[in-house]
């Protein structure tokens, strides 16, 4: 983790922005461009939050303790999608490692495909109520991995959202949790300085 200290960076401008209690306009715009400078590199995220498995993965990374934003890298296997679901809360979706594909879903029964977003390294989107907030991610990528770094306006892994039946449009309520068991340590400050 030779830049965690780049990563230490991101999450305390972000507190930042959540001690001034920022509308969710400038957390897109701000909060946007912290992560484009955070994914420009990509020698930060641990290993063991990078790790593919059966399903995606959905790693935490950090949490404010207030619960006012959150970040999380989604890891993509090989043929990997989520299903149709929403947020309830603003996000920001930053592409570290491959590439994917989100597509926006539009209400009704059956449900219909809006925009598509192909996300390639340095690439960051946003998600909203306010915006677009229903969709599906798959890893664009046949034979690898693909990592990317979310920013929700929340804990995400805490918050009561939905999954869609495309064609029928019925939801159904699910909270989502993380996959790690443990966080990476970004406040050690030993091995700088040693």
């Amino acid at each position: 983790m030779v830049g965690i200290a780049r990563f230490r960076d991101f999450v305390i401008a972000l507190t930042r922005m959540a001690e001034e209690d920022v509308p969710e306009a400038r957390w897109l715009g701000e909060g946007k461009a912290l992560l484009a400078e955070l994914i420009r590199r990509d020698d930060w995220l641990p290993e063991s939050c990078a790790a593919a498995g059966p399903t995606y993965r959905q790693y935490l990374l950090h949490c404010d303790p207030l619960e006012r934003f959150s970040v999380v890298s989604f890891v993509w296997g090989p043929g990997q999608r989520t299903p149709v679901h929403n947020h309830t809360v603003w996000g920001l979706v930053g592409m570290l490692r491959g590439e994917e594909i989100s597509k926006e879903i539009l209400p009704g029964a059956p449900m219909r495909r809006g925009r598509v977003d192909h996300l390639r390294p340095g690439e960051v989107v946003a998600v909203s109520p306010n915006l677009s907030d229903i969709h599906v991610v798959e890893n664009a990528l046949p034979d690898r991995s693909s990592v990317s770094i979310h920013v929700y306006g929340a804990n995400i892994g805490a918050v009561s959202r939905s999954v869609f039946d495309p064609e029928t449009g019925a939801e159904r309520r699910f909270v989502s949790g993380y996959s790690n068991p443990a966080l990476p340590n970004l406040w050690d400050r030993s091995a700088e300085a040693r």
